[in-house]
């Protein structure tokens, strides 16, 4: 979701100071669990999944964003719900992140071991072929279980996806909100000194340059409380995908792929999803007008339209 170490570390651990220094806006209402879920076990990693049931149509994984994040950021959308009335959803936490079991010393978390986290998935699921979505990172994670398991996806839709190659990820923040990540880098230098009131202020700025709408973003934060972050994890991946690019396997996608962007993602700016689109021979490009980095959850009702057309075509 979030490319960068220093920001997502600060994110998840001091969300609840950044939350306090805002106004109370009104709750955005998470597509609730609809169940306690399962565990599976691979490479002595347990991975906790929930499968949303609706119809024997080819089941859609989601992959979360980060790397560290659980799903709970997700569930601030009912697209998912939208989407489950024709197939079934699949929420999983990426391993050492969320209700899947904590790291031990010595494992490992690199994009091989997510990647075959993700296949141990799919055989547990008991399923040939699976549908994928990614979000952020999870775009990156898509393209790798892609490249490695072609034969076991049917649909990929990318939204707001990183890079194939990590450092070409376009972030665009600085450019778009410079007075906001002045005041960002300055209170993370404060808070690097255990300045808390600082910490939850960089927090704040970053959060609020993720959304166009206002109101949505106030939602968001409502919300954040409820998300889980593993700087370990974060750090574990960020230093493995430095040494991968997927770019030159894109080529060799045949199954169908829709890319998606806000277009006010400066985050991961569109001008990435754009060279994805352009890598992979007939994939599909869309642009939500009115989103920034999470347009399933600023424009939910577009983008489940969207996604649900794409995953029932050929």
């Amino acid at each position: 979701m979030m490319p960068s170490p220093t920001r997502v570390r600060a994110v998840l651990s001091l969300v609840a100071l950044a939350l306090a220094a805002t106004s109370a806006p009104a709750r955005a209402k998470p597509s609730a669990p609809s169940g306690s879920g399962a565990t599976l076990s691979v490479g002595g990693v347990t991975i906790w999944y929930e499968v949303r049931h609706g119809g024997a149509k080819t089941p859609l994984v989601i992959l979360a964003g980060g790397p560290g994040f659980d799903h709970g950021y997700l569930l601030t959308s009912d697209a998912w719900d939208k989407l489950a009335a024709h197939r079934p959803i699949v929420f999983y936490d990426q391993r050492g992140t969320g209700r899947s079991g904590e790291l031990k010393p010595g494992q490992t978390c690199t994009l091989a071991d997510q990647v075959a986290d993700l296949e141990a998935l799919r055989v547990k699921l008991g399923v040939e072929r699976i549908d994928l979505f990614g979000h952020s990172w999870g775009g990156f994670l898509a393209m790798a279980y892609a490249a490695r398991h072609p034969e076991h996806v049917a649909h990929i839709v990318l939204c707001d996806s990183s890079a194939p190659k990590w450092s070409d990820t376009d972030d665009m923040l600085k450019n778009l909100f410079p007075e906001a990540t002045e005041r960002r880098n300055q209170d993370e230098a404060l808070a690097a000194s255990g300045d808390a009131g600082a910490s939850g202020a960089a927090v704040k700025e970053y959060l609020s340059m993720l959304f166009v709408s206002s109101r949505k973003r106030d939602e968001f934060l409502a919300s954040a409380s409820q998300f889980r972050f593993n700087a370990a994890v974060n750090d574990a991946l960020n230093s493995d995908l430095g040494h991968i690019d997927i770019g030159p396997m894109l080529a060799r996608f045949k199954m169908p792929v829709l890319v998606l962007t806000g277009r006010f993602d400066a985050n991961v700016a569109p001008s990435t999803a754009w060279r994805i689109h352009k890598a992979i021979a007939g994939s599909r490009f869309e642009v939500f007008e009115q989103s920034g980095h999470l347009p399933f959850f600023e424009e939910p009702e577009a983008f489940a339209r969207s996604v649900d057309r794409f995953l029932q075509s050929p």
